[in-house]
């Protein structure tokens, strides 16, 4: 047998000793515990009841209370004839005499009475013309300036509000598209020296200020891929300002659009 088996068994009876030991302590002191707080043992013990015993005197009924009943006739309704003329006791007459009519105000209708509002008729919505057309929401737009196809009016020459630039969309120069805003003075001219003809459009950001704070060229509408050219336009359009609005988002997104020529 291995020394270690040897202590195995040493210590699993050591732990049986000692189990038995602090049971046979714990039940002493339970006993002790409950002689000492007045536990008696009755010997011998009492007898078995095997029977119950009910006092039906201790139940008694209760006083019954005799009815008060009333001796007399019981009321009879008188014969009635039909054919007499119905007499009155006393008639309903006001004290007070009035000299006008008794007629009670004419009804009319609120939103506590039952009288029958005719409901007015419903009219077909009508389209606004400048809904067909963008930018012409405003009533003080001048963009609904009547015109011909063979001449423009007045409303659509250079300079007119809804171009949002200082001198109007023109061909063959540079112009600013930022809803509701327009260039302060004129936009700046990019400096290039490429021989390279063509339109570069750049993205914008304007803030309430009208300042540009942010500029991407090569927006929709480009038409040459010169990185010099986009440079310069980036440069002038950074440049740019654009008059105050308050009302404006904190960074409003437009366009700028600028025009190369051969020198």
């Amino acid at each position: 047998m291995q020394p270690y088996q040897r202590n195995r068994i040493r210590q699993d009876k050591t732990a049986g000793i000692t189990g038995v030991v602090i049971t046979l302590v714990a039940h002493a002191l339970v006993v002790t515990i409950l002689l000492a707080c007045g536990l008696k043992y009755l010997d011998p013990p009492p007898p078995e009841r095997t029977s119950i015993e009910i006092d039906f005197e201790a139940f008694e009924e209760p006083e019954v209370v005799p009815e008060e009943t009333q001796t007399g006739r019981e009321p009879e309704a008188e014969e009635v004839n039909q054919e007499e003329e119905v007499e009155l006791v006393q008639k309903a007459e006001s004290p007070h005499v009035s000299d006008r009519p008794n007629v009670t105000p004419e009804t009319k209708p609120d939103t506590h009475g039952d009288v029958d509002v005719p409901t007015p008729p419903v009219e077909e919505p009508k389209l606004d013309p400048r809904a067909s057309f963008p930018g012409m929401s405003k009533q003080d737009n001048n963009a609904t300036t009547p015109h011909g196809s063979t001449e423009a009016g007045e409303g659509f020459k250079a300079g007119q509000p809804s171009g949002n630039t200082a001198e109007g969309k023109t061909e063959g120069s540079a112009n600013a598209h930022v809803q509701g805003r327009k260039v302060d003075g004129r936009l700046p001219k990019p400096a290039y020296a490429s021989q390279i003809a063509g339109t570069v459009v750049v993205q914008v950001k304007v803030d309430q200020y009208g300042n540009v704070v942010e500029a991407v060229a090569g927006a929709e509408g480009t038409t040459v891929a010169d990185k010099a050219l986009w440079a310069a336009a980036r440069s002038a359009a950074m440049k740019a300002h654009f008059n105050k609005d308050a009302e404006a988002p904190a960074l409003q997104t437009g366009t700028i659009t600028y025009i190369f020529k051969l020198k």
